[in-house]
């Protein structure tokens, strides 16, 4: 069961009530400096920190950096009188990584795609309520939390693992998890982008066996964080003529 199938019925069914309502302000995302001698150095006006990272991610030995930005803008936060969450609080996020250098850091990638602005105010926010970023063994990961209040009985977390290699962090991990909050149905898939490798697995929660299938990777696509896109909607066994 994909993301996207799981996410997409929800705003059809749940957010027509309150369209005229609830306006979401459209947002410029600012260019982040080349150079910064520090962390601040790299927060826009009317921006702030969220998260803030630091673990070597070229192999240079040195801790580079990592930022989730938010924006602090009032006019983001959306009063309406449909259903869900008011205000909701749709200030987007950034995703900012630098290389460490001995006079500061090199910005080598900011993102605002993966991390989904919330704009629904049915569902959770995907990265207050999740994992956030991590760094481990030289890797960058990221998680979103999906549940929704209405619509959906279905619950779960995307999460995504990026590797510095080519010149561009590419996708080299893959692990989605869901559970039916209705009936206790779980379902998982991790997808090894190296190997090439797909783990389908289907269980219970009143269970700890699980109906395990394995595949191979059809496409041959090669994902980096610039091409994922929005994580909430990625469709990660879609070839590349389905994108």
């Amino acid at each position: 069961m994909r993301l996207r199938l799981l996410l997409t019925p929800l705003l059809f069914v749940v957010l027509p009530a309150a369209a005229q309502e609830l306006r979401i302000p459209p947002v410029d995302y600012p260019v982040l400096p080349p150079h910064a001698a520090k962390a601040e150095g790299f927060v826009p006006s009317g921006w702030r920190i969220e998260q803030q990272l630091r673990g070597d991610l070229n192999g240079d030995k040195r801790d580079d950096l990592v930022l989730v930005l938010r924006q602090q803008d009032p006019r983001n936060i959306v009063e309406h009188d449909g259903f869900g969450v008011s205000p909701l609080d749709s200030n987007p996020r950034m995703l900012a990584i630098a290389w460490s250098t001995p006079d500061g850091y090199t910005l080598a990638a900011q993102n605002h795609t993966l991390i989904t602005r919330h704009e629904a105010p049915n569902l959770s926010d995907v990265f207050e309520d999740g994992d956030g970023v991590s760094i481990a063994r030289g890797t960058l990961r990221t998680t979103l939390f999906f549940f929704s209040n209405a619509g959906s009985w279905s619950t779960g977390s995307a999460s995504y693992t990026f590797r510095w290699q080519d010149g561009a962090f590419a996708l080299i991990g893959y692990d989605r998890s869901s559970m039916m909050r209705n009936s206790g149905q779980t379902e998982s898939l991790s997808i090894n982008y190296s190997t090439r490798r797909v783990r389908h697995a289907e269980g219970s929660i009143e269970s700890d066996q699980e109906r395990v299938r394995w595949e191979t990777l059809a496409s041959p696509r090669r994902w980096t964080l610039e091409t994922v896109g929005d994580g909430s909607a990625f469709e990660p066994l879609a070839s590349a003529q389905d994108r």
